[in-house]
């Protein structure tokens, strides 16, 4: 797998993740009972959001993972699914 393939599926992972992990926990201004004037009601009232980075991250490497040692070390032969183009390495 060369280091911008990689990447990219990394970077694929990771907003993939994100997206599923943003809603956790999150309290509603309203919820808490503290809206701050000319804001929506329905804004969190705290984000969290270096703490959704890092789950983000670390779960994005955990899905990773498996999708580049089936990638790189050939664990399923990716020429005998049949709507994939032909696979080459090009190492």
């Amino acid at each position: 797998m060369s280091l911008p393939f990689a990447i990219a599926t990394y970077l694929v992972c990771w907003w993939m993740v994100l997206f599923m992990v943003l809603p956790f926990g999150v309290r509603s201004q309203e919820e808490q009972g503290e809206v701050v004037e000319g804001s929506e009601p329905g804004a969190p009232s705290v984000p969290y959001i270096w703490r959704k980075f890092a789950i983000t991250t670390i779960l994005a490497a955990l899905i990773f993972a498996p999708i580049y040692a089936v990638v790189e070390y050939r664990l399923i032969p990716l020429d005998s699914i049949p709507f994939l183009p032909k696979y080459e390495r090009f190492d």
